[in-house]
């Protein structure tokens, strides 16, 4: 439902804020108070000044959804300014992507756990960052943006990545990457990146094929996992995933199962890697 006085206080209050030279007018020398002129916010977002003043009144028709977004865009809104706009006006606001684009603060986060494997990834799998030891343990990492650097593709179509899991174990991570993707496929399947990357996987695996007709779906937010590596073997690991506020970056980590000898084995690989990085300088 709209809230016609929340959504006319926010319009004035932003309007109020904001300078001609903020949206590329000039101020000129007759103006009484600080702030846009509702015929100019109409002007800017493409509506007339009578719809535009009846909203800052608490009166008229609501407004559609593509005027919500003009309005924002014309007020100059950042994404929590318009999401709230929309909310007033009676509107969903729309899911947010982060893409490859890593925060600060993510990456900051991400380094500090030096001791085990992380990688940064999107909601198709891609890897955008990765550690060293990661790349160590698993043989992949962050690359150009592309196939390789795609966890699923890589999966279902790279044998190598199929030797660092254990033949047992197999069934069932490839049906939870699988079960993965479909809830990515579900909650944004219009996307042509999403599309691309699925009908490219039906075409090129048939074991990829026959898990996605299973129609399984669920998100990985934690999962056992016995990687193998070709120096020490089977290392047990507790895979915990973190979501980011935009839904489609994840930070992964792989800790060592207690109770095993994973955690001596992880720190001989980061000796292994560190060794491995010196030699190539």
């Amino acid at each position: 439902m709209i809230d016609r006085r929340g959504l006319a206080d926010f319009l004035r209050h932003r309007r109020e804020r904001l300078r001609p030279s903020d949206v590329g007018l000039h101020a000129g020398t007759r103006r009484r108070t600080p702030g846009l002129r509702r015929e100019e916010v109409a002007q800017l977002a493409g509506v007339s000044t009578d719809h535009y003043a009846r909203l800052e009144q608490e009166r008229g028709s609501a407004p559609s959804e593509s005027v919500v977004a003009a309005l924002a865009q014309a007020l100059r809104c950042d994404p929590d300014e318009r999401d709230h706009l929309l909310h007033l006006a009676g509107y969903s606001a729309p899911p947010r992507r982060a893409g490859r684009h890593l925060r600060p603060g993510l990456i900051a986060l991400a380094t500090r756990l030096d001791d085990v494997p992380v990688c940064i990834y999107t909601d198709l799998g891609e890897i955008v960052w990765s550690n060293a030891l990661l790349s160590t343990l698993l043989g992949c990492g962050e690359t150009a943006p592309g196939r390789d650097s795609n966890m699923i593709w890589r999966m279902f179509t790279d044998p190598a990545a199929r030797a660092h899991v254990l033949e047992e174990d197999w069934p069932r991570l490839a049906a939870a990457h699988v079960a993965d993707l479909r809830a990515t496929y579900s909650r944004r399947g219009g996307d042509a990146d999403v599309t691309a990357l699925v009908n490219d996987l039906l075409e090129a695996s048939a074991e990829f094929r026959e898990l996605w007709q299973r129609h399984e779906v669920g998100v990985r937010r934690s999962d056992l996992k016995r990687a193998v590596h070709p120096e020490v073997g089977a290392v047990d690991l507790h895979c915990e995933v973190m979501l980011t506020p935009d839904a489609d970056l994840n930070l992964l980590a792989y800790f060592p199962l207690e109770g095993t000898d994973a955690a001596e084995k992880l720190e001989l690989l980061r000796v292994i890697g560190a060794q491995g990085f010196q030699t190539t300088l």
